[in-house]
């Protein structure tokens, strides 16, 4: 980035897996050295979007998983001393031709004024790569700096 650039959030989509973890740590490492915040947006896979939207998911079961995901970054965000908030957003729609991954991101940079982004390249997820499909996308498109790791 530019010398004197101003970022007050910087966006770091996930998906639960372990190699999101390195974009949360790149993404608190950003926030601490510009003082800005860091907002964590798990990115729900198509498997998930589609039992969300016929209503066969375990809403519980999905909560405890998403919720566990965030208290884990939100641990090391306080011990980085690093604001933090987080949200949900569907990546894949049944109803909505429009609606992938890498919309759903850079609709989500623009709605909170994100500054920067870090976007995972790769994950461990194999039957559903929803950040792998979105990285090229968001590196394409995004107005904002984007950090792939």
């Amino acid at each position: 980035m530019e010398s004197g650039a101003t970022v007050d959030t910087v966006l770091v989509p996930i998906d639960g897996s372990e190699e999101t973890e390195t974009a949360v740590e790149y993404a608190v490492a950003v926030a601490r050295r510009y003082d800005a915040a860091v907002h964590a947006m798990f990115v729900l896979s198509e498997d998930a979007s589609r039992a969300i939207e016929e209503g066969t998911v375990d809403d519980d079961e999905m909560a405890d998983e998403v919720q566990s995901v965030f208290a884990a970054i939100d641990d090391l965000a306080e011990r980085e001393g690093v604001p933090f908030a987080h949200s949900i957003t569907v990546g894949f729609s049944t109803t909505r031709k429009l609606v992938h991954p890498g919309s759903a991101i850079l609709d989500a940079a623009d709605q909170i004024e994100a500054d920067f982004l870090v976007i995972p390249r790769e994950t461990g997820l194999e039957e559903d790569d929803v950040l792998e499909k979105a990285a090229e996308y968001v590196l394409s498109y995004a107005s904002q700096p984007v950090l792939s790791v």
